[in-house]
C-alpha cells in the first residue's frame, strides 16, 4: 500500500465502521445506535485510508483529561505485519508500512495535548511488543478483568 491518508476526525460513518469491523473479524455490537454512541463518546478517532479512499485502519482513544486509554487500534488483515499471530480481530503488530504505529501515535498525542498525564492500553499476545515499542510499560500487579453486563450480579436496592 503506497499511500495512506490519515485523518483525526469525529465524522466516522457508522455503516462503514461496521463493515470494517466485519472485514477484520472483530466482534462488536450489531446495534448501529451503540456504534454511533461509541464514536460520539470517543475522545479521538483516527482513520487510515488507502489511495482509493477505502478504510484500512482505525485507532480510537478515550480520555477524561487526567488519564487516557488507547481503546483500539485495528488494521485491515491484508496489511497486518508478519508478527501478527492471527489475521483476526484486527491485530496490527509490526505492519511494514507503520500504519498502526502512526494511528496509535496520533491518538496518544491528542490525549497528551488534552492534558492527560498517562495513557493506558490493554494488549494481547504479540500486541504487547507493539505497545512496548510505543513506550508503554507493563504495570506490575494489574490484572485485566471483564464483565459482561447481562451476566452481572444485580445491585441491591438498598445500596
Amino acid at each position: 500500500m503506497a499511500d495512506i491518508h490519515y485523518e483525526t476526525t469525529d465524522d466516522v460513518d457508522v455503516a462503514e465502521l461496521a463493515a470494517f469491523y466485519e472485514r477484520c473479524g472483530h466482534q462488536t455490537t450489531s446495534c448501529m445506535e451503540k456504534l454511533a454512541r461509541m464514536i460520539d463518546r470517543s475522545f479521538c478517532f483516527v482513520t487510515a485510508r488507502s489511495e482509493d479512499g477505502r478504510l484500512v485502519g482505525i485507532a480510537r482513544g478515550v480520555s477524561d483529561g487526567v488519564r487516557g486509554h488507547l481503546a483500539e487500534c485495528k488494521l485491515d488483515p491484508a496489511l497486518q505485519g508478519p508478527g501478527a499471530v492471527t489475521r483476526r480481530d484486527g491485530r496490527i503488530e509490526h505492519d511494514r508500512a507503520g500504519i498502526a504505529r502512526e494511528m496509535a501515535t496520533r491518538v496518544i498525542r491528542a490525549i497528551e495535548e488534552f492534558g492527560a498525564e498517562e495513557v493506558h492500553v490493554l494488549a494481547y499476545g504479540t500486541e504487547v511488543d507493539f505497545c512496548e515499542e510505543l513506550g508503554f510499560k507493563k504495570v506490575g500487579g494489574m490484572v485485566a478483568l471483564r464483565l459482561e453486563v447481562a451476566a452481572a450480579v444485580p445491585v441491591s436496592a438498598g445500596t
